[in-house]
């Protein structure tokens, strides 16, 4: 049997569900899906412990060892991570043998979409923000919904999904019976959204990226025009009219299908989503979007005021399709925007410390890894922490993109004040021995455009320089900002300076 004429039920409940590879982001999120509508679930993994492993046990879930055993005959679906293959993990193997249908995550997550009123989220950067947002405004209207993001999200509950599926107010007035609505978060990578059955698209960014995959930009660009041509006639193209990329996209998209209707957003958008940018004080960053009024976020940075307006256009563009005015709801946004607090690794506050001079340092860490997220990223912390001394630890993520965007990433860190290059963080789909790039190349041509640039391959060097910095006083009355910064695990050098700091021993 294909795939595509694979059928998921419209009710999950009783259905035995086993995944491959649960611990991934992706497949947790979609478990939290498929339990709250009844499905019975089991998965594997590797033993290493990852933070899903806290949202998979609240739901009584523990992560098999692979074993063909694991494909008992009461499993009626497979869904496995692109990490494993058919061909080689025993678990596939297995259902493979005894027929039990196989989907990718990808596809699964498809499958998911054409049971409910769908909403995909898309961009090279910004769709995991995106979708937060999206998820947070959501919950605090009355709409039927659920919305799937590529990470933890804080206003979610510490949780990669909001769930407001038959969710009912204090007066007891249920809206079961209104649109279903699911949003999730799609991924371009080796066209993994063309699974995604989409009746809105929210476009944040096109920009050349995955160059193993996507050799050149026409290549990605075309995908995201693929993407977009599968909304259904006169349905909604949400994108940023402040991205050169998503502009060519929609351009093609209106040539082909002039059916679609495009809302554009952004400060250089005409129209209901033109951002008029505000001042920063106190924590949060204000904005006006076109005749809506007056927004607040609580997160740095202009990509994410673009990001939030994004989602207010969703969350406008479904009301209406639920009946609902805009009006009636407007309060509802403000009040939902502000509890918006970021997700894990999107600038995530980790920790606090104090220095023996009795200097303040805040610990960030950010999943930044193509260049315009590196350089947005930094200015909105420029712009939050105006009085801190900023000093990032960044990993570049694959030796492909480091090679492809050398001289876009050498001058994306003018907005700190200290640059620490790690070693490259490599991906098992490259062959990092016929790389002509490493972590130091990038390091020596981000000395060009930086005069603070050191390359400290290993984590214990580049922890040891960062505790060099902060032990001097600070210049800056407010103290010191540390940031970490990549899709790799550098993490770990932000934690081992913060656990100095404090004291933590192992």
């Amino acid at each position: 049997m294909s795939n595509e004429n694979i059928s998921f039920p419209k009710d999950f409940k009783g259905i035995h569900i086993h995944f491959v590879g649960i611990k991934g982001t992706g497949c947790t999120a979609l478990v939290e899906i498929l339990v709250s509508q009844g499905a019975i679930i089991t998965g594997s993994d590797v033993k290493e412990r990852f933070y899903t492993d806290e949202i998979l046990e609240k739901y009584n879930i523990h992560a098999l060892d692979f074993s063909e055993n694991n494909i008992t005959n009461e499993v009626q679906f497979v869904i496995y991570s692109s990490a494993y293959s058919k061909d080689k993990n025993p678990d596939l193997i297995a259902a493979v043998k005894k027929g039990v249908p196989c989907l990718l995550y990808s596809e699964a997550l498809g499958k998911v979409s054409e049971t409910a009123y769908s909403a995909g989220v898309c961009g090279v950067h910004g769709k995991t923000t995106t979708t937060g947002l999206c998820g947070t405004l959501l919950k605090g209207l009355k709409l039927n919904a659920q919305v799937l993001a590529g990470s933890v999200i804080k206003s979610f509950g510490d949780s990669c999904v909001m769930n407001n599926l038959n969710a009912k107010e204090a007066d007891n007035t249920s809206f079961e019976n209104t649109l279903r609505v699911f949003v999730a978060e799609t991924c371009e990578y080796q066209r993994h959204f063309m699974a995604f059955a989409p009746k809105k698209i929210i476009l944040t960014s096109v920009e050349s990226d995955h160059q193993d995959y996507y050799p050149t930009y026409e290549d990605i660009r075309n995908a995201f025009v693929d993407y977009c041509l599968k909304l259904p006639e006169g349905e909604d193209l949400i994108y940023c009219a402040d991205d050169k990329g998503a502009c060519e996209v929609a351009a093609i998209v209106k040539a082909k299908r002039a059916d679609i209707h495009e809302i554009p957003y952004g400060t250089s958008a005409s129209g209901d989503y033109r951002i008029t940018i505000g001042k920063v004080e106190d924590g949060q960053q204000f904005f006006s979007v076109g005749n809506f009024g007056e927004f607040a976020l609580c997160v740095p940075g202009v990509h994410n005021i673009r990001n939030a307006t994004a989602a207010i256009a969703l969350a406008i563009a479904l009301l209406k399709e639920d009946g609902q005015t805009i009006e009636d709801n407007l309060d509802a946004l403000k009040n939902s925007l502000r509890l918006f607090a970021g997700g894990k690794r999107r600038s995530e506050i980790t920790g606090r410390a104090t220095t023996e001079r009795g200097d303040s340092v805040v610990f960030i860490d950010d999943y930044g890894h193509h260049p315009t997220a590196v350089k947005t990223t930094l200015e909105g912390y420029r712009a939050f922490y105006p009085n801190r001394k900023i000093i990032v630890d960044f990993m570049s993520h694959t030796y492909t993109r480091t090679a492809a965007l050398l001289e876009d990433f050498a001058q994306s860190f003018s907005s700190a004040d200290e640059v620490v290059i790690n070693k490259i963080y490599g991906s098992a789909r490259e062959d990092a021995s016929a790389a002509n790039v490493t972590g130091e190349t990038l390091a020596e041509h981000t000395a060009k455009y930086h005069k603070n640039a050191h390359y400290k391959g290993e984590f214990d060097e580049a922890a040891a320089f960062i505790e060099s910095e902060i032990s001097k006083k600070c210049e800056c009355k407010d103290g010191y900002l540390v940031v970490t910064m990549g899709a790799g695990d550098n993490w770990k050098v932000g934690k081992k300076v913060l656990d100095k700091l404090n004291g933590v021993t192992k």
